[in-house]
């Protein structure tokens, strides 16, 4: 007889779920960054903004004669619309797209790696990870649990028997159990519910034991479920194989179902059995207790939810195995050439979690005891010396879910960046505690609820593609914004000068909104869909804490925006001073000082080589930190497409713009020297990167 205490929010499940919630207004380590260049960009725009207000007025009052208004507020007007139009073009507004689109592009292209990302932050935040805090069973290993041997006191190894001593076991597996098999295909049966108890249940059937009877033969008096705090359930049952008997059935940790003991079935010493599931531990193997007793009339066994029963033998123990899966090692040796430290948190026995972190080479030769922890030895710990210790553990072995939780906060104190592994309900605060939860394909509706991204096949080496996603990810943000700052620098700093030169903007209006569309919205889509490198992982972690324009990328836009910036000048100065019908011209060149206009013509060519400039240097972007050449353009066919969007618009918009653009149409001969020279920048880059290397 079953009782309804509590349903939804108000039950264990519920409550954790609720509290497992995450705060998506907490801000990833990117957000924090981008906060800190869109705050220097706008502070820096606003003043070359002013200064371009200042100088033109001054200019203005300067060369003026005769004050008149209406050519005062003209002249004003036009001031204040080159200043907006400067805001327009440097403040970032496209960078919040670039990372939208870098971020969705990447959700898309990790689920090939089995990884389904339901927070779109996650993509990115996993490539500042710095802790990995991972499970065991089914994320390291194959979770495929089978007997490996069965130690049942009294029975011949690996079989069963007609004896009473046989039958109680066969019973005790069967209705001490809430493992299924599918039989829908009966040469290949599936587990349905707790893979370890599966394997058990598997164990029977293989022994021509059908579970499915031994179950509908008893009648079940009370239950204890299992927890990860008590480590072990009861069943007590009016039983099938001994008619007329009530007989309680215990499974467990081997240890703490022998404490629950007073007899051992055979006389079999407690050294006998230590030495026993040390051999077994040693090997990595999961281990179970068994245990019962026969509940005489009048006696109690299970009361108020705890055992009571006073009079338990101990019937032996069963070795499961669980294999390593065979990617793991090469996975787990890839995050440790990244910087990224790994902890394993789980349930086992300190010798079996000692033993799978020595076979994915987590635990190395000199490690000792402080690089390793039970959960009651943890719990007992302080906050200050938990602190301390953090970092040296490698295994908490015997845990418990507040032990995760825990383990993840103490981490975080430390600011470290920390990605969790869970699949159960238990999981589920750890899980929202990290920065990234990540949980299993198998996992409960509450675990994934609470985590940021799905490992669908559960394995570890999938983890380690997520992080190669994330780092790669903030290479192409950082691509971006090392392409967009240098045309703002370009930009900025053109405007600026004509406006103390006493000319009108090189850059009309129009003009200006399509170089803005190049570098917001074609560079975004372009170096956003670059594919990842595997190169990455073998960097270390980023600070992040660290500006997100790094010293290269300072270099980079200084010198390559000084760079454009002097020849752009040049080119204003001579198209100024000089009548210009063809860039062959330049190579007979006779400065007019009486000149101080630009020709359409000579608007056109200064728009094309501005244009064309910025077009070769997306190319060097998308080579930035990628350790190799800018025509490797394997995998990078959106790019290709994008790129040849831009240069047939160039050509278009120059070609046919009229009025709307202020452009005439160029010779061809101009065509074929703008690219040709302006390509001199990819080359340059080439080269520098060349010798770089």
């Amino acid at each position: 007889m079953y009782e309804v205490k509590a349903v939804g929010d108000h039950t264990e499940n519920g409550k954790v779920f609720e509290a497992a919630q995450i705060d998506d207004s907490v801000k990833t380590p990117l957000n924090e960054q981008l906060d800190r260049l869109g705050t220097l960009i706008t502070r820096v725009s606003l003043g070359i903004a002013a200064l371009i207000i200042i100088g033109r007025l001054s200019l203005f009052f300067i060369n003026m004669v005769e004050f008149d208004w209406l050519r005062f507020v003209t002249f004003f007007l036009q001031t204040i619309m080159i200043a907006v139009t400067l805001l327009v073009v440097s403040i970032p507004e496209g960078l919040p797209m670039a990372v939208t689109l870098t971020l969705a592009y990447s959700m898309r292209r990790m689920l090939k790696t089995n990884n389904l990302v339901r927070k779109m932050h996650a993509c990115e935040t996993m490539g500042a990870t710095t802790v990995i805090c991972t499970d065991k069973t089914g994320t390291l290993t194959e979770n495929q649990m089978r007997i490996y041997r069965t130690d049942f006191f009294g029975l011949p190894e690996q079989r069963l028997d007609d004896s009473v001593m046989s039958r109680l076991v066969e019973e005790g597996i069967a209705v001490n159990s809430t493992a299924l098999l599918d039989l829908s295909n009966p040469d290949k049966p599936s587990v349905l519910g707790n893979p370890t108890e599966g394997a058990l249940i598997l164990w029977l059937r293989n022994n021509g034991v059908d579970y499915r009877t031994l179950r509908e033969g008893v009648e079940r008096v009370d239950e204890i479920p299992f927890t990860t705090e008590r480590k072990y359930m009861a069943s007590e049952v009016k039983s099938g194989v001994l008619p007329g008997k009530t007989i309680l059935y215990v499974k467990g940790a081997p240890e703490i179902v022998y404490s629950l003991c007073r007899n051992t079935e055979g006389g079999v010493d407690k050294a006998a059995i230590d030495n026993l599931l040390l051999g077994y531990q040693n090997q990595a193997m999961r281990t179970l207790g068994f245990a019962y007793q026969i509940v005489e009339p009048g006696q109690e066994a299970i009361a108020d939810g705890n055992l009571v029963a006073d009079n338990l033998t101990f019937m032996g123990v069963v070795a499961i195995s669980d294999p390593v899966r065979a990617d793991v090692p090469d996975a787990v040796q890839e995050c440790l050439d990244a910087g990224i430290a790994i902890k394993i948190v789980t349930g086992d026995t300190p010798n079996t979690a000692k033993e799978i972190a020595r076979q994915i080479g987590l635990w190395k030769e000199g490690d000792g005891d402080r690089n390793i922890i039970t959960g009651p030895e943890f719990a007992a710990l302080d906050d200050k010396a938990l602190y301390d210790r953090v970092k040296d553990l490698k295994v908490i072995s015997r845990a418990r879910p507040l032990d995760k939780k825990r383990l993840v906060e103490t981490l975080q104190k430390r600011n470290e960046v920390v990605a969790v592994t869970g699949d159960g309900t238990n999981d589920a605060p750890a899980l929202k505690a990290a920065q990234v939860g990540l949980s299993m394909g198998d996992g409960t509706s509450v675990a994934k609820e609470a985590s940021d991204i799905t490992i669908v096949d559960n394995s570890f080496a999938s983890i380690g593609r997520a992080v190669m996603w994330g780092r790669s990810l903030y290479h192409n943000i950082q691509r971006f914004i090392l392409f967009q700052m240098t045309v703002n620098v370009v930009a900025c700093l053109i405007v600026l000068c004509g406006a103390f030169m006493g000319t009108e903007s090189p850059l009309t209006v129009t003009q200006m909104l399509w170089v803005n569309l190049i570098m917001d919205t074609f560079a975004a889509m372009a170096l956003a869909s670059l594919p990842p490198s595997e190169r990455v992982m073998k960097d270390k972690p980023r600070d992040r804490n660290a500006f997100i324009i790094n010293r290269p990328m300072r270099y980079d836009i200084i010198g390559m925006g000084g760079l454009f910036f002097v020849l752009l000048l040049g080119l204003l100065y001579i198209f100024h001073h000089a009548d210009i019908t063809c860039l062959t011209d330049l190579l007979s060149l006779h400065l007019d000082p009486s000149l101080s206009e630009m020709t359409p013509y000579e608007l056109s060519l200064f728009f094309t080589i501005f244009v064309f400039l910025q077009f070769w240097n997306m190319f060097n972007a998308r080579a930035f930190e990628s350790h190799g050449s800018a025509f490797n353009l394997k995998g990078c066919s959106e790019f290709d497409f994008i790129a040849l969007v831009i240069l047939i618009g160039q050509i278009l918009i120059v070609t046919f713009g009229g009025e709307m653009f202020n452009v005439t149409p160029l010779k061809i001969v101009d065509w074929v020297i703008i690219i040709a020279v302006t390509s001199l920048v990819l080359w340059v880059g080439e080269l520098f990167r060349l010798f770089k290397k």
